[in-house]
């Protein structure tokens, strides 16, 4: 019996010829990623040691990476402490891949290690945050975990107690329309499937629209994979995958590809033809209250919000800075800009486009995951409406739980920004 990418996996990073779903695995993990929380990683981590008179030491500093992000700068002395801490912590144990507040080098976590170079196909990657999904872009298997059992990791270097999750094949066939982007593809997903229809399961993405799409979009349907309940979602290497390692990550030694086997087993199959799409909305409060953008084309908004993990590179804010060019956002509309990572954010400018969004009206804020979290930017008045190309849109998720937010693509935000209702970027103005 064949087997499929996470299987094939998994059956590497525990030294087996084959697993199939259900199995019980301990992998060997080739990345463990963590921001803010390393802090309480750490504290974990410590006390594993405590009264063993052993010194408290990771299993690789070289198979840790650390990035601020959350909190960029920070905003109160308990986050400023705890980042001092986690300084200190990477200082003594000797950890390399660490992404300080820094503009040359500092960013979000998910864009910062694939542009780094840091994940390759048939890694094995674990985050504590959950949109870890996003590194499947690169043929990695990669999910979230909580801080205890990265504590766990850092001590170990494998991850116990690993159920190999069953698989979902989505074929997305067709080319994308103008204006259509895999923004639009993953909402349309998840609105199918539900927010559970993948609970513990990975999704394995699948033809021609795939195999056309750049590493951008792909991170962008990993990414939001978390959103229908996925452990991963994950994207079989190609030609793509090796031109984004060596022309963006700067790779240079031989990377290996392969794929799931052609009789491997799926638990679901699900076929999508971009071609017939149209723009999609996620609607508050949930991520699968999925609309097609003309049934709610018209809904006023107060803010724009075009950044983050998912839709924060250089070619979403292309996007927006195509449609605002020359022209100004709406009076009565706040328009948020953060690009992924502080080197998206020098292309951007080299480029102009970031010198068109702000002669629009919009602000161009630093990288960091700030707006997505309203946690200390970008937080919503009560009542207030949000547009967003972030991945989430619970209640209170930028900052407040009477206030509404709605996710899109970078093009439906930035159409939106000069009108100041939801509108469909495909009807030019």
């Amino acid at each position: 019996m064949g087997m499929t990418m996470v299987e094939k996996i998994l059956a590497r990073a525990t030294g087996q010829a084959a697993v199939k779903a259900g199995d019980v695995v301990e992998p060997k993990v080739d990345l463990a990623m963590s921001h803010e929380n390393a802090a309480l990683v750490l504290n974990q981590f410590l006390e594993i040691y405590k009264d063993t008179g052993l010194e408290a030491r990771v299993w690789d500093p070289s198979k840790i990476a650390i990035i601020f992000d959350h909190r960029v700068p920070a905003e109160s002395s308990k986050t400023a402490t705890n980042q001092k801490k986690v300084r200190e912590f990477v200082a003594k144990q000797g950890i390399t891949k660490f992404h300080d507040i820094r503009g040359d080098e500092g960013g979000i976590c998910h864009q910062i290690l694939p542009e780094n170079g840091y994940v390759r196909p048939g890694c094995v990657v674990v985050g504590t945050d959950s949109h870890t999904t996003s590194h499947g872009a690169l043929g990695a298997f990669a999910f979230g975990i909580g801080a205890t059992e990265m504590a766990s990791v850092w001590a170990l270097g494998s991850v116990l107690n690993v159920e190999v999750p069953g698989t979902i094949k989505v074929v997305a066939t067709g080319k994308f329309p103008k204006h259509v982007l895999p923004k639009d593809l993953i909402l349309y997903l998840i609105g199918k499937i539900s927010a559970e229809g993948a609970n513990f399961k990975v999704i394995e993405f699948h033809g021609e629209a795939i195999r056309k799409m750049d590493t951008s979009g792909r991170l962008t349907i990993c990414n939001m994979s978390v959103e229908a309940g996925a452990t991963s979602g994950i994207v079989p290497p190609d030609a793509e995958t090796l031109r984004y390692l060596k022309e963006v990550a700067g790779v240079r030694e031989t990377v290996a590809v392969f794929g799931p086997d052609p009789d491997a087993v799926y638990d679901q199959v699900v076929e999508i033809d971009v071609s017939s799409l149209e723009p999609q909305i996620a609607c508050p409060h949930t991520v699968d209250n999925v609309k097609p953008v003309s049934a709610v084309a018209g809904t006023p908004i107060q803010q724009i919000v075009i950044g983050s993990c998912t839709n924060g590179r250089l070619d979403d804010i292309e996007v927006a800075a195509k449609i605002l060019k020359g022209k100004k956002v709406a009076r009565g509309v706040r328009m948020l800009i953060f690009p992924a990572s502080g080197r998206i954010f020098r292309e951007a400018m080299a480029k102009g486009y970031l010198t068109t969004l702000m002669e629009a009206g919009a602000l161009v804020a630093n990288s960091g995951c700030g707006p997505c979290l309203g946690v200390h930017q970008g937080a919503l008045g009560d009542g207030e409406v949000a547009l967003s190309t972030t991945n989430r849109n619970f209640k209170g998720r930028m900052g407040n739980p009477n206030s509404e937010v709605y996710l899109c693509s970078p093009a439906v935000a930035a159409a939106s920004a000069l009108t100041g209702v939801i509108t469909d970027p495909r009807r030019e103005r």
